[in-house]
């Protein structure tokens, strides 16, 4: 079996506020525009999708978000400068071998941003 690729949907209330963090803030570019649903290219094969069908249920650990990139400290700047809700500096996590920190996107899931120290 072959697969091509990945996309993980969630649930959004607003759209607009949604695009605004992912295309805008984060720099994801809009792969589809569906009227309820818009996902997001991460790189090709690899996907994120926001529907205002689905219902919105952000928990403490649940789900968790995590985008991959060498440049952690830029992003949180980034995040930081827009005002986004940021837990704490990126910081190294040596039982997972990572270097990351936690925000919140306008849906209130939790965002990770890290990279792997391996």
């Amino acid at each position: 079996m072959s697969w091509d690729g990945l996309i993980t949907f969630l649930g959004t209330q607003d759209l607009e506020k949604t695009h605004d963090f992912y295309a805008g803030l984060l720099g994801l570019v809009l792969y589809k525009d569906q009227g309820v649903c818009r996902v997001y290219e991460l790189r090709p094969g690899a996907y994120i999708g926001f529907c205002t069908h689905h219902p919105t249920v952000p928990q403490e650990l649940s789900p968790i978000i995590t985008l991959l990139t060498e440049d952690v400290d830029r992003v949180y700047r980034l995040l930081l400068e827009a005002g986004a809700p940021v837990e704490r500096p990126p910081g190294p996590n040596p039982g997972f071998r990572i270097y990351h920190f936690f925000a919140r996107d306008p849906n209130g899931y939790k965002v990770e941003v890290q990279r792997f120290e391996d």
